[in-house]
């Protein structure tokens, strides 16, 4: 259209007058009207009682907990005793409640997840001790376990990559899970100074253990110095995809792979924030240089629009070793992210057409 006197007086009659708030697209509406009041305010991102995603805290009882109706419980780890290098990880969850102006609109995948779904943060799984790793893990499997059996998706936010074990020990129990999994590191190997309960191990235990199916799973962005430890993944037929081959690949046909893989199976979705460059998330305790931007990493989730998860992790996140906080922003941008593929997934929209 031609801009002249009659575009503009028609444009002053719509927006002139009202508050932001004031929304006519119905897309965009629907998302307004959840966050307007009717005078054309908002809670301001920096206030109120820290929770992830800003999203609801339900307070439980952990021994006899009761969820209501609840669809998705986001729920803290913080647990770092299978580190191997930098401590730091305990304080991903703290860390991850404090960022604001996250959501609550995904405009890629058209959804605002933290008012479509049923969700809230129901706090920190209740540990019995800080220094027993063994201990811990029981602690998640029973935490987990009781989400689990409630028929309520859990999605955590470690600490570090050891509590995917006893996650997928409770979310794998009747039946083995696939698993997109992407980081710098495989995290299958073996025994480490007399424990196999690491953060460099979960899914050879997951394995083992009959709760994680290896054909149903990929592994990418893997890269750095401890291939020769990976050994596990190709044997028991994960696929993996190296950061080096991601370039020539592209995004489109990553995620292709993924859907391949996966299928239409149960999945589990878990994000260690080293899969991405240090230059975009220098806070974790094993970084590795030449991984993927935030922004691919982005497009690769967002590409995954209909798998069928049923769990989901965001870990690794050390907040001390980022005095930026862009490594906990990235770490809530990619919690939101998996949040916003639960709203599609066949196990919480009862659609498997």
């Amino acid at each position: 259209m031609s801009w002249n006197d009659e575009s503009l007086a028609e444009l002053r009659a719509k927006y002139a007058q009202g508050h932001g708030g004031d929304i006519f697209e119905p897309r965009f509406k629907r998302v307004a009207d959840r966050i307007f009041s009717s005078g054309g305010t908002r809670t301001a991102p920096y206030a109120g009682m820290p929770t992830f995603l800003d999203a609801p805290f339900m307070q439980i009882d952990p021994a006899n907990p009761e969820f209501g109706d609840l669809q998705v419980a986001m729920v803290g780890m913080p647990m770092d005793l299978g580190v191997t290098n930098r401590p730091g990880s305990r304080f991903g969850p703290r860390a991850l409640r404090a960022i604001e102006r996250i959501g609550p609109y995904n405009h890629v995948l058209d959804c605002a997840p933290t008012h479509e779904l049923k969700v809230a943060d129901i706090g920190d799984v209740p540990f019995r001790s800080r220094y027993m790793l063994e201990q811990s893990h029981e602690d998640i499997e029973r935490h987990i376990g009781k989400i689990v059996a409630a028929g309520v998706v859990p999605l955590s936010v470690g600490g570090d990559h050891s509590v995917s074990h006893p996650i997928l020990r409770a979310v794998g129990k009747d039946r083995p899970v696939g698993m997109i999994h992407i980081d710098a590191h495989c995290d299958t190997s073996g025994s480490f100074d007399g424990t196999k309960f690491h953060h460099g191990g979960p899914f050879r235990n997951a394995v083992l253990d009959g709760v994680l199916d290896p054909t149903r799973t990929i592994q990418i962005g893997i890269r750095g110095s401890s291939e020769y430890l990976w050994e596990f993944s190709y044997e028991s037929g994960m696929t993996v995809i190296h950061a080096e081959e991601m370039p020539a690949m592209g995004i489109p046909a990553i995620i292709e792979k993924a859907r391949q893989v996966v299928g239409d199976g149960p999945t589990y979705l878990s994000f260690d924030i080293d899969s991405l460059d240090p230059a975009f998330a220098p806070g974790t305790g094993t970084p590795e240089i030449g991984g993927p931007s935030t922004r691919e990493v982005l497009e690769l989730l967002r590409g995954l629009k209909g798998v069928n998860l049923v769990g989901g992790d965001v870990v690794e996140v050390a907040p001390q070793y980022d005095s930026t906080t862009n490594t906990a922003h990235a770490g809530a941008q990619v919690l939101f992210e998996i949040l916003s593929l639960m709203a599609f997934s066949p196990t919480l929209t009862g659609n498997t057409a």
